[in-house]
């Protein structure tokens, strides 16, 4: 079943190439409407008409999907006919880029990347290597400790605790492949840790630090270069998600990007990690995310324009990526209502 808006814009069906009719396909759209209007922005600036389109579980409860073009209902993204619909609907609507935006959809999309190719799809992905590495809580710790990046002690929770008398507690106890702070918690004691983890089966710990909690957003060319990375502070979170946020210059996490894009060769477009700084300007890195982050609108007010950088990309455009962007650019969210 097939869901759109009234509004068909400018595109024809037939006969017109990717850069006089470009059409992005925005996927698990949920509440990303900040997303696609930073490519409407940059879309514009380029000169290009951007058909911006949205899908979704439920489109008709999806705040991104009342703000598109055109909505499109679809499987679960882990149900067996999720890749089947998307290159079907990618075929029939001639989508030039589709950017996944929640986790659980990048493994199976990284894996079909070639068959998306083939229809003339773009998927704004990394490779399946890389998708595990942020998958997988430990292996992230394991892959970037092994690459220099500090990183916070980690090991599976049963393996903590079959021998914690050498842990610094607190210890945050977070599911392996969890996001959103979802299934997040504090253990003080072994004892607690032990109550937590009775809850569910697939903890790890990592020992606690201390001080400013920040985003990066970091953008790899076509060729898997690193071309930018964005600090911001996390002043505030809601939901997992930062609410007020300011960028910032850190050079402890300006080091930690590169030593990350060393370790990860398969990266592509935009992904982002979260590291706690202490007072000595230390980093610690705890998370990484390969997909834009919940927080990128603020980077690209800043200056840091990956949704304009992909464009580039698949219009066949010079890419003008670059690492110059504003320092000190503060976002105060809110909540708004879109009405479909």
């Amino acid at each position: 079943m097939v869901l759109r808006s009234a509004y068909r814009g400018p595109f024809a069906k037939t006969g017109e190439n990717v850069s006089a009719n470009l059409s992005v396909l925005f996927t698990s759209a949920g509440r990303r409407v900040e997303l696609m209007r930073c490519f409407r922005a940059d879309a514009a600036g380029l000169g290009l008409p951007l058909r911006a389109m949205a899908a979704d579980l439920r489109p008709e409860l999806s705040a991104a999907c009342g703000a598109a073009d055109d909505r499109f209902m679809v499987p679960r993204c882990l149900a067996p006919d999720y890749v089947p619909t998307l290159l079907d609907l990618c075929r029939t609507e001639r989508v030039a880029l589709l950017v996944p935006t929640i986790d659980t959809e990048l493994s199976v999309l990284a894996e079909h990347v070639a068959e998306f190719a083939a229809i003339g799809t773009r998927v704004a992905v990394s490779s399946p290597a890389v998708v595990a590495v942020a998958r997988d809580k430990l292996q992230t710790a394991t892959t970037f400790g092994a690459a220099g990046v500090t990183v916070p002690r980690t090991a599976l929770l049963a393996d903590m605790l079959a021998d914690p008398s050498d842990w610094r507690f607190p210890v945050i106890l977070k599911p392996l492949g969890g996001s959103s702070s979802i299934g997040l918690a504090v253990a003080r004691t072994p004892e607690e840790a032990r109550q937590i983890g009775a809850q569910r089966d697939d903890y790890l710990a990592q020992e606690q630090w201390l001080g400013r909690e920040y985003t990066v957003n970091i953008f790899f060319d076509a060729r898997g270069a690193l071309r930018c990375a964005v600090p911001h502070w996390r002043i505030e979170t809601r939901g997992g998600e930062v609410s007020k946020g300011r960028t910032e210059r850190v050079p402890a996490l300006e080091k930690a990007a590169k030593q990350i894009a060393a370790a990860l060769p398969g990266a592509r477009g935009a992904l982002c990690f979260q590291a706690i700084v202490n007072e000595r300007g230390e980093a610690g890195v705890f998370e990484l995310n390969a997909r834009f982050g919940g927080g990128y609108p603020l980077a690209h007010r800043a200056g840091a324009r990956f949704s304009q950088w992909l464009l580039e990309e698949v219009a066949g455009l010079p890419c003008t990526a670059n690492d110059d962007w504003k320092e000190g650019v503060t976002m105060l969210r809110y909540d708004a209502a879109v009405f479909v």
